[in-house]
Order: structure tokens, then C-alpha cells, then sequence
């Protein structure tokens, strides 16, 4: 294994020591527990919360700021944030607006946020829960009951964190973030596995000659293996995937996310990008909204992930609106 680390054990702290440094105008780094929270928190009104394991870098850390998250919990790698850290973030930002979580569909996220938001509703506040369960691949695999919760994660924490940013009342966050939920649909595909730092070796076992298709962000198993083939007919597969998942049909209008699992370059994420474009114009689907980059990874593994959001009037305004995280801005 190389990596660039010191001590497998801290390098979560570590990391967070490193973004405190570089973004210090926009958040605040608090440890044991880790969070990272907005530099002005706490928040003027309804606090955006989320979370899960380190190795997704920017996700989630990197989206705290202005118009976006309030508060990132992050936990080990590839390993979710205990209740107390949870309940941290949600003291250091919640106001009597109270706070969304936004959770990935992953069992032990799922439990540990929502046994947080149970202990601050004790003490008073309201905090509710929205679970994002984007990923078309699978619908049941080894860390969730039903679809995992991927790329439409960036999505949600960005529109959400508009409607919280303009003054929306907590009924109509949660509204927003559940009209993401429902018409987010995503798919990733790995050509090599990730290393875990305190693993020190690849998730998985993959041939050189071969790709996994539908792939999970921690190395879950996808649908299936196949012979490694061309960006044509794998964005083709992509595509095919999560369209006939909705199904979508021509005239609609779209954002579509194209996300490189951290390893894959942008040489080779535009190039799928534009194939899909292509494709999707091809079916009458107009893109309206894009966003391409590595926003959430798995560690260093090479591979990619795609995701489609149905788009309306409300959405495009929330999308488009300004936005200034360490990893995510424009129009600030």
C-alpha cells in the first residue's frame, strides 16, 4: 500500500487539521468528536446536517459553507459517525428553526443519525430526517435494506442547502429535499477497488480485463462483471440504466452529474460525459444542468459514477443558486 499518510489510525484528523487550514474563512474544524461546521454557525435558520465515512472526499466535509451543508460529520473511512458526533453538529448549528439530516440509505448511518435526531428532539429541537436512496444498480446489498444512497447525495445537499440559505421554514426544506429524493436516480461502475488505509489492501478482487458494474461507494458488489468494453457502449449501459429506471421520457429536462470515483481522470470523465449528453439528446432528454468532477469519490478508486435529477421551475432556481464550500461555488 502507498498513500500519502502518517498513521493509518489519525488519518481522518489528520485530513480535517488540513481543511481547517486551507478553508478557514469557511468552516471550523471541532475533534473528538469530528465535525466540521460553517464558520458562522450556528445557523440563522433551519441548520443542513450531514454525514457518513471519510474516503468520499469532497462529501461531505467539503460542501459546508454558505448555501449549502451547516455541519459535516465525518467518521472513520468508509465507516459511519457515531450518534454523539451526530449530535454534536447538531448543537453547534440548530436553532429554534431547527435542522435536516441528510442521510445515505447505509444501515449504520441511517441508525446513528436518526438515534441522534431522537436525543435532540428529547431536548427540544426539531430535527427531522431524509434518507436518499439514489443508486438503481442493486436493491438490497451488504450495508443496506433496500437502494444505496450515491451520487445524488451532491445534489440533495446543494438544493437543500439553497432553501435553507433563502429563509425556507423546515417543512419546506424537508418538501424540497423529498422531491429530490424521489426524482434522483444514480449508477457507478469501478475498473479497479479502493485500499482502506487500516485495511492496506484492495476492497475487492477485480481482473485486469474486467469492470464491475453498479459498484457501491465502499466496494460493495455491483449487478454484474464484464469484460472491460468502450466508454461507447459502457456510458450506453449507464444511461440505459437509469433512464429506463424512471422511466424518463423525451422533453424532460435534466441535470446530469458525471462523478469520477477519485482515480479516473478528467480526460476520461468529459469523454463519458459527453457520450451521455449525446445520448440522452439522442432519446429527446434535454440537459439543462450539468455538473462533472470528482465530488463523490471512493478513496483512489478508478471508475465512474452517473447520476440524473428530473428538474423543475423550483429546482433550477435552487441548483443555480450562489453557493461557496472548500470543493463547490459559484455565483458568491
Amino acid at each position: 500500500m502507498k498513500k500519502i499518510i502518517n498513521d493509518p489510525a489519525a488519518v481522518v484528523a489528520d485530513s480535517l487539521r488540513g481543511l481547517a487550514a486551507a478553508h478557514a474563512d469557511l468552516v471550523r474544524v471541532e475533534y473528538d468528536p469530528n465535525i466540521v461546521v460553517r464558520a458562522d454557525s450556528p445557523a440563522r435558520g433551519v441548520a443542513v446536517i450531514s454525514g457518513g465515512g471519510s474516503g468520499h472526499e469532497p462529501l461531505h466535509t467539503g460542501f459546508v459553507g454558505p448555501g449549502m451543508l451547516h455541519a459535516a460529520v465525518p467518521g472513520a473511512v468508509f465507516t459511519s459517525p457515531t450518534p454523539d458526533a451526530v449530535q454534536a453538529a447538531i448543537t453547534a448549528t440548530t436553532g429554534d428553526a431547527g435542522a435536516l439530516l441528510v442521510v445515505k440509505n447505509y444501515t449504520g448511518d441511517v441508525l446513528n443519525f436518526e438515534t441522534a435526531a431522537e436525543l435532540a428532539s428529547a431536548e427540544g429541537l426539531d430535527v427531522r430526517t431524509v434518507v436518499i436512496d439514489d443508486d438503481v444498480a442493486v436493491v438490497d446489498s451488504t450495508a443496506t435494506a433496500g437502494r444505496r444512497g450515491v451520487g445524488g447525495t451532491v445534489l440533495l445537499e446543494k438544493i437543500v442547502g439553497a432553501a435553507a440559505e433563502r429563509g425556507d421554514d423546515l417543512d419546506a426544506v424537508e418538501s424540497v429535499a423529498r422531491t429530490v429524493v424521489e426524482r434522483v436516480r444514480s449508477i457507478g461502475v469501478a475498473l479497479t477497488a479502493p485500499t482502506v488505509p487500516h485495511v492496506g489492501e484492495p476492497s475487492f478482487d477485480l481482473g485486469d480485463d474486467e469492470i464491475e458494474f453498479g459498484i457501491g461507494i465502499h466496494g460493495e458488489p455491483g449487478r454484474e462483471r464484464l469484460p472491460v468494453e468502450s466508454a461507447q457502449a459502457l456510458v450506453e449501459r449507464m444511461v440505459s440504466a437509469i433512464v429506463e429506471d424512471f422511466p424518463l421520457n423525451g422533453g424532460e429536462d435534466v441535470l446530469l452529474f458525471t462523478n469520477s470515483m477519485g482515480g479516473s481522470p478528467l480526460l476520461e470523465v468529459y469523454l463519458a460525459h459527453g457520450i451521455a449528453e449525446r445520448l440522452l439528446a439522442d432519446r429527446g432528454i434535454n440537459v439543462v444542468r450539468r455538473l462533472v468532477g470528482p465530488y463523490i469519490t471512493s478513496l483512489e478508486m478508478q471508475g465512474i459514477s452517473m447520476t440524473i435529477l428530473r428538474m423543475d421551475d423550483q429546482l433550477t432556481e435552487l441548483w443555480d443558486a450562489p453557493v461557496r464550500t472548500p470543493a463547490l461555488r459559484w455565483g458568491m
